[in-house]
């Protein structure tokens, strides 16, 4: 059947939509609206509960409430020559919120513009404050003289009346070829000397935490003392390399290239592990031979420490599949002894691998760091291009079990007088055979 409209239904229509657009606009009696007029300013102070609180400065990214009157008439607003992102949200007659620009003025008058529809400005005198730089890595804290690294941080400007300068230990600057705002490429110099890198620029100077070249807390540098090779029950597996992509010596090599780790980082102890566990086979247990690493590092103040290392893996032979599981665990946990008491009167667990496994095997679970890159990668795999990188680990967050779980033990002290590492378990991945090449493992603070 077909639906006939005459004139007059029509016009009905016509006049109902009238009606429904009429009502809607009633709805809205609160929708932000700009107004006329300029605005007044009378004052800014701290966004939050800090409403004596006057202030005529603040550093970029912090949030400010400005009072005044008429303020809906601002439809932009400037920090010297940077703009300001306005939310009508936050808007009122008497108020605005909003944060201090995050981008450095490129012309610095210390003045904040109000400017309204009309195009009229008003000015307000305040001054935006750049924090000093800061410094929180070094791509590669061993790289050679004469080679590029890269300094990562924040707030590293290059002013013409004062330089930004990069200086390492010894007095030595460094050559820049390139900065950003977080980031720095310099050339190593020569004669530069184990210690903190200092970066200087117009709003101050700071020191790294991490050292160059850092000989804090070695406990294994696989050449010389404190330790140059592994300890347990894969001693004669484990690979050191001197070769042409040494830092200096040997490293320790995890996976030949010619082994297969199966996507789901499969159970292979004989070809993916490194194990130190002191004591000797002694009645008491002894360490001549296998002493503690408790002896190399101070570990009481383990909460603000990070374990370190650099790392190398070749593009030919990237890494997809397995997690590295570092394990510190304490005597009473594993030793490289028979189980006994050694001569400090401590009781030694002696070589297993219970306490690795989860407590659903029969295993202790001790908490550990998983290391596993190459899952955070798009592609799903992991290498560094056969250059060294420097990896650090936070031991605070040492905290999960075999599976990925958080594991119901804690560390401490006295947990720190052997590592494991073991590349197993992990999320699925894809098969690889990956050559994992690692040198100078530390402990190191990071505050």
């Amino acid at each position: 059947m077909k639906t006939q409209i005459t004139k007059l239904g029509l016009w009905a229509l016509f006049a109902l939509a009238l009606a429904v657009a009429a009502v809607s606009c009633e709805d809205e009696p609160y929708k932000y609206k700009v107004a006329d007029g300029k605005p007044v300013i009378y004052m800014i102070r701290p966004a939050g509960n800090a409403q004596d609180t006057l202030i005529t400065s603040s550093y970029m990214e912090q949030s400010l409430c400005i009072v005044g009157d008429n303020l809906r008439s601002v439809v932009e607003m400037y920090f010297n020559d940077v703009p300001a992102v306005l939310n009508n949200s936050y808007m009122t007659d008497h108020t605005i919120l909003v944060d201090v620009p995050g981008t450095i003025p490129g012309e610095v008058s210390n003045t904040i513009y109000f400017i309204n529809s009309q195009k009229d400005t008003v000015k307000y005198d305040f001054q935006v404050l750049v924090p000093g730089p800061s410094l929180l890595s070094m791509s590669n804290e061993y790289q050679q003289a004469g080679e590029e690294a890269v300094l990562v941080g924040d707030y590293f400007i290059d002013d013409p009346n004062v330089p930004l300068t990069v200086t390492f230990s010894g007095n030595k600057e460094a050559e820049i070829k390139s900065f950003t705002k977080n980031s720095i490429t310099v050339v190593v110099p020569d004669g530069a000397e184990e210690g903190p890198v200092t970066i200087s620029t117009v709003y101050g100077t700071v020191s790294s935490v991490f050292h160059y070249m850092d000989n804090r807390g070695i406990l294994f540098d696989f050449d010389t003392d404190p330790r140059r090779k592994a300890h347990g029950w894969h001693n004669d597996h484990m690979d050191l390399i001197t070769d042409e992509t040494s830092l200096s010596g040997n490293y320790l090599r995890i996976g030949n290239g010619s082994v297969t780790m199966s996507e789901a980082g499969g159970w292979d102890d004989s070809n993916f592990s490194f194990e130190y566990w002191p004591g000797d086979w002694t009645d008491p247990v002894s360490y001549n031979d296998s002493p503690l690493l408790t002896d190399y590092a101070d570990f009481s103040d383990w909460e603000n420490m990070s374990m370190k290392f650099e790392l190398n893996i070749p593009a030919s032979n990237p890494w997809s599949a397995g997690a590295m599981q570092i394990i510190p665990a304490g005597l009473d946990k594993i030793s490289g002894s028979g189980a006994g008491v050694d001569i400090y009167g401590n009781t030694c667990a002696g070589a297993n691998n219970t306490f690795f496994k989860l407590e659903k095997e029969g295993g202790l679970n001790v908490p550990r760091a998983l290391y596993q890159p190459w899952a955070a990668q798009a592609d799903g795999m992991f290498h560094t291009d056969g250059k060294w990188i420097t990896v650090t680990i936070p031991f605070s967050t040492f905290i999960y079990g075999f599976d990925g779980t958080e594991s119901s033990l804690s560390l401490s002290e006295k947990e720190f007088t052997s590592l494991t590492i073991f590349v197993v378990g992990g999320p699925e991945g894809v098969e690889c055979n990956p050559i994992i090449k690692l040198d100078n493992i530390r402990a190191v603070p990071n505050k």
